[in-house]
């Protein structure tokens, strides 16, 4: 172990260094090296595969330089040892001619760098580049590991508010059958008894009227209702998309041809719900942007896989609209997909149209019975 004093401040301290070298004459020429470069470091030799383990562990390095043959092991020994460490300081191959391809290999297995030893007076340079990039490199692991627990907090908070919203949904709609349905109900029952018991004919137009603004806001709210969170879910993703359409139809007057699985009512609850969704905001969006005059919606499980896909023939839409800042129909779709394991494929060309493919692995083979209906 030896000091050598700095004469100049260098952009990289270099503090400590362990040195694995089984030859005290190389020691001491790496030393001079060092010296004449004015590093002021503190230069640990060990030179057994025993000695390097325990060096490592109980002590802080700025880098390792390590020469390739040693008595029973090689660099490469030292090097995988190394890896076990929580943060590997960089490991510099510092040894004789060892040939290209060994270099190389070694450089692939991520050491920092080679250096002869017959080019020492390279060695200060080395080792400051050797650290500035290992210190980049830790900077970007962590910036990496902080982006993704960041994504990894922001995803959890997508799923919980889209729970909130399904929960607050589902509680509206209960609402909405619960006290509206119920009291709207009853007024149409009391309207049609006031009405068979009326005699002034004006006075039973007017009832008639109040009869069926009653039965219009009957249907309003179970379109609302429904539209909230179907009853027909229920039954299975199969018949809750095949009344989706059949809404979307009467209210667009655009054709939809469905084929769709008969077992999607195994579906676990979250994908049913997630898959549900994806059709109700693809025909929303339909609906509102696309001019077509076809949808097709294909529901398959083919190898354990849950494949929902709706393609119209319409307008189709510029790659800038598939990533604009507030399109956050889409956005909401690809993360209510990650929540459940899957993820949603977008696909469109201008005058060709729109495809939306939500892909989600399964758990449990579902059975593959096929059945097609064609809605006008």
């Amino acid at each position: 172990m030896l000091d050598i004093t700095m004469k100049k401040d260098l952009p990289t301290q270099i503090k400590k260094i362990l040195h694995l070298e089984d030859s005290l004459v190389d020691h001491d020429l790496t030393l001079r090296a060092l010296l004449k470069a004015g590093e002021k470091c503190e230069v640990c030799r060990v030179e057994t595969l025993e000695d390097f383990q325990r060096m490592v562990r109980e002590d802080d390095f700025d880098v390792i330089l390590a020469d390739y043959h040693l008595p029973g092991f090689t660099a490469q020994e030292a090097w995988e040892v190394l890896q076990n460490a929580p943060s590997p300081p960089p490991f510099i191959l510092l040894s004789g001619a060892i040939g290209e391809p060994a270099a190389v290999a070694a450089i692939k297995m991520g050491m920092s760098d080679y250096l002869a030893k017959d080019e020492l007076p390279k060695l200060a340079k080395t080792i400051r580049r050797a650290i500035e990039l290992h210190t980049i490199r830790k900077a970007k692991e962590k910036s990496d590991y902080d982006l993704s627990l960041s994504e990894k907090r922001l995803a959890d908070f997508a799923e919980h508010l889209q729970l909130t919203i399904e929960n607050e949904r589902a509680a509206i709609a209960r609402e909405i059958h619960d006290d509206i349905g119920g009291s709207l109900a009853a007024a149409k029952f009391d309207l049609a008894w006031v009405e068979r018991r009326i005699e002034n004919s004006d006075m039973a137009d007017h009832v008639k009227a109040a009869s069926n603004m009653v039965q219009h806001a009957l249907d309003a709210s179970q379109r609302i209702m429904m539209n909230l969170r179907p009853a027909i879910l229920d039954q299975g993703l199969a018949a809750a998309v095949q009344w989706l359409v059949r809404d979307f139809t009467k209210r667009t007057g655009i054709k939809v041809a469905l084929q769709a699985d008969s077992a999607q009512d195994t579906l676990p609850k979250d994908i049913l719900l997630a898959a549900y969704r994806t059709a109700q905001e693809a025909l929303t969006n339909i609906a509102k942007h696309a001019r077509c005059d076809l949808v097709i919606v294909e529901i398959s499980d083919v190898r354990q896989f849950l494949t929902l896909e709706i393609r119209d023939n319409g307008s189709g839409l510029a790659s800038v609209d598939l990533t604009k800042p507030h399109s956050f129909g889409l956005k909401g779709l690809h993360e209510r997909a990650k929540s459940v394991g899957g993820w949603l494929d977008v696909s469109s060309e201008q005058g060709k149209g729109t495809s939306i493919i939500l892909s989600v692995p399964l758990d449990e083979p579902l059975a593959n019975q096929k059945t097609e209906s064609h809605l006008k």
